[in-house]
């Protein structure tokens, strides 16, 4: 069955944390809808594109300009079945916004899928969500994670951690696993069939 799945942006949410879950979950059949406080639909976010090239941490480069589809102030988000947060920039600054804030703790308090990359801990840490539970993000934010009460899940870059609703990763680099467990919470199952010969 198709969900609807509510994904909080803003500007210089990390390009591939959006874009790919954005439409790979819509490919599948999902409905998401994509909101970044103070804007509306059809306005558009710049991305950044978070690269790892052997520095201490990672680069940053200018993404594309992702158009939203839906309007902040008109969500409502008992309506929907699944959160997705992506990093970047963004969750540096949405943390701060008080109903994004609510929001996040709505899908924690009703136990509805939550998937959240990189530095996207730090929307759940502000929200308060993470006591007991078992999160990845990028290392980085491993701190904010703790301080929040929960275990920060130590894990490859290219995996990623479900914890009861909550699926997590450390980076874009985790897509295929990370993506695929948020699958398996929203309980998508997909079935390969053998072509038929025309």
């Amino acid at each position: 069955m198709a969900k609807r799945i509510l994904m909080i942006v803003g500007d210089y949410a990390e390009d591939y944390e959006t874009m790919v879950p954005f439409q790979a979950l819509q490919a599948v059949g999902h409905e998401v809808h994509a909101v970044c406080p103070d804007k509306a639909s059809g306005d558009t976010i710049p991305t950044a594109i978070h690269d790892f090239e052997g520095d201490q941490t990672y680069s940053e480069k200018p993404g594309h300009n992702f158009t939203l589809n839906a309007t902040f102030d008109e969500v409502d988000e008992t309506e929907y079945d699944a959160l997705c947060l992506p990093g970047g920039r963004a969750p540096e600054y949405t943390r701060l916004n008080d109903r994004v804030l609510e929001m996040v703790r709505h899908f924690f308090e009703a136990g509805k899928p939550v998937a959240a990359v990189c530095h996207a801990a730090q929307t759940l840490a502000a929200a308060d969500v993470l006591e007991g539970r078992r999160c990845s993000a990028y290392p980085a934010c491993a701190p904010e994670v703790e301080a929040a009460g929960g275990t920060y899940a130590d894990i490859g870059m290219d995996e990623a951690v479900t914890d009861g609703n909550l699926v997590t990763a450390p980076a874009w680099s985790a897509h295929v696993a990370w993506i695929s467990q948020f699958l398996d919470v929203l309980g998508t199952r997909i079935e390969h069939r053998e072509a038929v010969p025309a």
